[in-house]
């Protein structure tokens, strides 16, 4: 009887779009789920949410005349983690590279 060794991997997903992101995170976990299901090889996924971070910036409107007229700009950054359990037998990473991804997206992968 073979003992399989089971590894912790965290995907952390991060974008400035929300609705790329949350498309993002979905293609991710499902290619995950369709893999484990002919493989075996994830034992429990979950994905959760982590707080957003955001930047406010103000600018002068002009530069010259009127310095009580500012704008006011916000960026961000939405975040996603996406953690489970495999078979480390199985190489995860070629998987992940060979998919059709989606630019926009930052992805940082971790073994915790």
């Amino acid at each position: 009887m073979t003992e399989e060794k089971i590894t912790r991997l965290r995907i952390q997903v991060e974008s400035y779009d929300y609705e790329l992101l949350m498309a993002s995170t979905n293609k991710v976990a499902d290619l995950i789920s369709t893999t484990s299901s002919k493989n075996c090889i994830v034992k429990k996924l979950t994905t959760f949410t982590l707080p957003t971070s955001k930047r406010s910036y103000c600018v002068l409107r002009s530069p010259h005349v009127d310095k009580d007229s500012r704008e006011h700009f916000e960026i961000r950054l939405y975040k996603r983690v996406i953690d489970f359990h495999y078979n480390s037998d199985i190489n995860i990473f070629d998987l992940l590279a060979e998919s059709n991804l989606s630019a926009g997206v930052l992805y940082h992968v971790a073994i915790p």
